[in-house]
């Protein structure tokens, strides 16, 4: 088969041509051709990929990133698509494989957490699967404030960003389902506020007991224990169309994540974006929350 118009031209228009994309269209034009494989390949497309303040990025790690002569603009953007610890290990940095956007997670330290210095109301310990070297325990507390905030301009611009709470619940949680939880995302004027629920069990149970209230005692319960040996049963789609609001999702890396909101980032000129999350309306207590921190990550 001979070759067609764009393979006979030079490897650097290619290349050129590849950059102007993303680096997950890089990566599949590489099935196009020998031509297109080596283009795609070169330090042209991956340069463009890499952020242009990456210096200073790499200057604020805690652990310096090994760059040999030999490495290549593409290793060094993969290997950047695992996170490292910056600014004394109160923040980490990764590169969104697909997109190349710079993504962030805020650690619990690195947060605004009312009463968070009480021992008696919150507790901050070392656990080997976070990648902090402290997460925050919710011990009792019955006023739940979170707050963390970012210079838009350590983000990439155009870009549709997500804040996340990430979590987890101790065995022994309570109090974090009924009533929600409300998150906020605010940049400039602009402000979104969800309701979330951390514990969807608690809701759901709380949802079945209202929904069935006047059936008896004997009723609730055997309705309640369907749910819970039947998660997917239809009763709990219902509860979710019911609620209205975000439940959380298990994260690859073992920890839960909820979604508190979205933003997009323009030119980065809007200052800063501030994040919250708080239950401060139902005067009950709750604990057993466990925070890692609140990641901004493009919305894909």
């Amino acid at each position: 088969m001979g070759e067609s118009g764009i393979e006979r031209l030079p490897e650097g228009c290619i290349a050129h041509a590849i950059s102007l994309t993303s680096p997950r269209e890089a990566c599949c034009s590489c099935a196009v051709s020998t031509a297109f494989r080596s283009a795609a390949a070169s330090d042209t497309v991956w340069s463009r990929f890499l952020p242009d303040d990456l210096d200073s990025l790499l200057a604020r790690a805690v652990d310096p990133v090994q760059c040999s002569s030999s490495s290549s603009k593409r290793d060094l953007f993969f290997s950047l698509c695992n996170p490292i610890l910056i600014d004394g290990g109160k923040m980490s940095f990764s590169l969104d494989r697909s997109t190349g956007a710079k993504c962030y997670m805020l650690s619990a330290r690195e947060l605004f957490v009312v009463w968070g210095d009480t021992p008696c109301y919150w507790r901050w310990y070392s656990l080997p699967e976070s990648r902090f070297s402290e997460v925050a325990e919710l011990i009792d507390v019955c006023w739940l404030e979170v707050r963390g905030k970012i210079e838009t301009k350590m983000l990439s611009q155009n870009t549709f960003y997500a804040a996340y709470l990430v979590f987890k619940l101790s065995d022994r949680c309570s109090g974090l389902g009924y009533p929600p939880q409300e998150a906020s995302v605010k940049l400039g004027v602009f402000s979104l506020i969800n309701r979330v629920c951390l514990q969807p069990s608690d809701m759901q149970a709380h949802l079945h007991a209202r929904r069935n209230r006047g059936r008896g005692r004997f009723g609730r319960y055997e309705r309640w224990r369907s749910v819970f040996a039947h998660p997917e049963a239809k009763e709990a789609e219902d509860d979710a169309k019911e609620f209205g609001g975000v439940y959380p999702r298990e994260r690859t890396d073992g920890w839960m994540e909820v979604q508190l909101g979205q933003f997009y980032n323009d030119k980065g000129e809007d200052g800063e974006v501030s994040m919250s999350f708080l239950e401060v309306k139902g005067g009950h207590w709750k604990h057993g929350l466990i925070i890692e921190g609140i990641e901004i990550r493009p919305k894909n």
